[in-house]
This record gives C-alpha cells, structure tokens and sequence, in this order.
C-alpha cells in the first residue's frame, strides 16, 4: 500500500540525486513510493535511476527540459499515494521526516490537508561552514517563528513571515495538489509560496517544528532576476495584497527588503539602498541587512561600494531617528 508518493524532479544531477532519492528510502516510514521525474537530463541521471533494483523507485523521464515545475506537476499526475511529498534532488531527508508530519496530519480533521516542517543547510568546507554560523548569527533577530492555520497565513505568506520552503518541506493531500493544478508552470521564482497559497484555499498548513531536511546550498539567481520574478509573483496576487495590507500587513515593504538583501549581496549598494529606502523595516532587520552589505564588499569592493554604504548607513540612522 502506497500512503506517500514522493515527487523528485532532477535535472542533470547525477552525482545528488542518488543521495535524495536513498534519504527517502531510508524513511521510518515505509508505504511510500518514489516518483523521480528525470526532466531531460544530458548527463548519466537516466543510468543512476536504472541503477535501483526497488520497486518502490519509478523513474519517468521527459525528452527535453521542461523545467522543475513542469516535472513537479508531472510528479503528481502520475502519484499513487494519498499524499504527495516534495524533495528537491539535491536536498535530503533526515530518517523520521514522513513519519512526523503523518503523524500530525493523521490525527487532526480533514479540513488540516497539507503540513511543513523546518529545514537545516548543508555547508560543506570549514570555511563556508564559519561563514554560515556568522550568517546565522548576524540574522538571527530578523528571524519570525513560524506558523500555521488556515487563510489567515495567506497574508503572513505574501509579507515573506513564513517560509514554507514547499520545495522539500512540504507533503499535501494528492486530491487537493491536483484541485488546485499543481505548481504554476509559468513562474520561474516563488513557485513555492504561490502553491501553498493556493493549498490554502483547501485546507489548513500544519507546521512541525523540527529541521527534518537538509538543503544543499546552490546559490542565488542575479537580483534582477529576483525582482522581475517578484513583480509578476505580487501581480498575481494584488487584490489580496491590497487586502492584507489594509489589514495592517506590510507586504510591498517587505519584498523591498528582500530585494535590498539581494542588490547588497551582489555588490550593488546604491540599488540596494533604493529599495531599502522604499521598505519600512523594524530594528530587528539591521543585522541582516548588514550582513548582506558585508557579503557584497566581497564581490565588488571599491569606491562606488563606499558610496553605496554610507547611503546604507544614513538610512540606518535614519530608522532608529523615526523609532526613538
């Protein structure tokens, strides 16, 4: 009996996906089956999935890249499992993922049809590994707990409050996966958050707050990928952002906060620092907006990056101005 299909889209990632697809093996729980969808590779991904004598393991493979949401949606037109679960193919699972969320979602209503949990990184070398601690260190007070419920975490979503990092985090209800059509095939960016705000509309999000996967970190696209994929993320839902932020949300400012985090990370202070000025942040944002500005000296030291942060620091000084 198949409780669980787990959804695996990979691209070219031959030397990952067999780590992702033997964390899921390796489940307490064990009535699953583990739909890889191979998305066009042109490396040896097609011989790694042959090489699993599991019937549990079933490969299904496109002629050409579609793209991860495509494979995704694919993922879940072909489950079996009265849940889908997500796992991206260079990210794990600790042993007890499944078992836990199950765990919470078999004991509560119906109306509760999807659940997260938190997640870890994986920094490899010492020195990626120091710069994370001081990462987390840094950021840690621009933090939020997360949550969970039902439409009301559609505002705490769109504001960027919670991270529901659907990617690899997330397990939901099959029938509501395909109610709501899956994962949006026309968004590069934020396909996550957007299909668990659809979800919302179904059922309630249950949270498990333990770290159960760990994600390999990839990187980031340029910022101005970022923002453009932004715009069309907050079009699709601008009647709701009007809404929630008549209710007090301050979602338009924090999505500038973000895209300030990017442009200074990337070493472009003076754009940063346009979208900061437009954010209105709370104290507990300085640390992480510092530590994005060290990080982007790095990449593009010199004169114009001085510019940039002092134009950074006379807006700090200017937040803590309006706040005494």
């Amino acid at each position: 009996m198949v409780l669980v299909s787990v959804i695996i889209p990979t691209y070219n990632r031959e030397e990952t996906v067999s780590r992702a697809i033997d964390s899921v093996l390796a489940q307490t729980h064990e009535e699953l089956e583990v739909v890889v969808v191979d998305d066009g590779s042109t490396d040896d991904t097609e011989s790694v999935l042959e090489s699993y004598d599991d019937d549990r393991v079933r490969p299904i493979s496109h002629e050409t890249n579609r793209g991860a949401n495509v494979a995704r949606n694919t993922g879940i037109e072909h489950a079996r499992g009265k849940y889908v679960a997500f796992l991206d193919s260079d990210d794990e699972w600790k042993p007890e993922k499944l078992e836990a969320q199950l765990d919470v979602l078999e004991k509560r209503s119906e109306e509760w049809v999807a659940a997260y949990c938190d997640f870890t990184f994986e920094l490899p070398s010492p020195v990626d590994r120091l710069r994370g601690l001081a990462a987390d260190v840094l950021s840690r007070a621009d933090d939020q707990p997360q949550m969970e419920g039902g439409e009301e975490l559609i505002g705490e979503i769109l504001a960027d409050n919670v991270h529901t990092g659907a990617g690899s985090t997330l397990i939901v209800r099959t029938d509501v996966a395909r109610t709501v059509d899956g994962f949006d095939e026309t968004l590069d960016r934020f396909q996550d958050p957007e299909f668990v705000l659809r979800i919302l509309e179904e059922g309630k999000l249950a949270y498990v707050d333990e770290p159960l996967v760990v994600r390999e970190e990839t990187g980031t696209p340029p910022a101005d990928t970022i923002r453009r994929a932004d715009e069309q993320y907050l079009s699709l839902y601008a009647e709701d952002v009007d809404r929630f932020e008549a209710a007090g949300y301050e979602i338009r400012s924090s999505h500038d906060l973000v895209l300030a985090k990017s442009y200074f990370s990337e070493g472009r202070p003076v754009r940063g620092s346009w979208h900061l000025a437009r954010a209105r942040p709370a104290t507990r944002h300085v640390p992480g907006v510092i530590w994005s500005a060290v990080s982007g000296v790095r990449r593009r030291p010199g004169p114009f990056f001085i510019i940039g942060f002092v134009l950074l620091a006379a807006l700090i000084g200017n937040w803590f101005g309006r706040r005494s």
